[in-house]
């Protein structure tokens, strides 16, 4: 089965920014759509924004001022810029192919400290 990877996530202090990205083989990647979700401790996986295969975009409500999914097909790999970041930003960050809610992978830790 193919697995996508997140990366990217880490420390950081409310009002700053990171980039995480998702990767997978290009021969597999290329000409799909990708979706991010974030899982809070405690917390049902929340919908963050998805891109499609060709470059659309749409995000939760919450978070389109502050969020950017962009993709490099040269690089099989979509990023998500989060900007401004506040302390309920902190979660794991998972990709996943547009429409696939199966064979999540680890995600990417963000923390966001006060």
């Amino acid at each position: 089965q193919v697995q996508l990877v997140e990366s990217g996530g880490g420390l950081v202090q409310v009002g700053g920014s990171l980039r995480l990205s998702c990767a997978a083989s290009a021969r597999t990647f290329n000409g799909k759509g990708i979706m991010w979700y974030r899982q809070a401790p405690g917390k049902q996986r929340e919908f963050v924004g998805f891109i499609t295969e060709g470059g659309g975009t749409n995000y939760a409500n919450s978070l389109k001022d502050r969020f950017l999914i962009s993709r490099d097909d040269t690089k099989a790999t979509v990023y998500l810029q989060m900007n401004s970041l506040k302390p309920e930003d902190t979660a794991v960050y998972f990709c996943n192919f547009l429409g696939n809610f199966e064979n999540w992978g680890q995600g990417t830790q963000v923390t966001v400290s006060s």
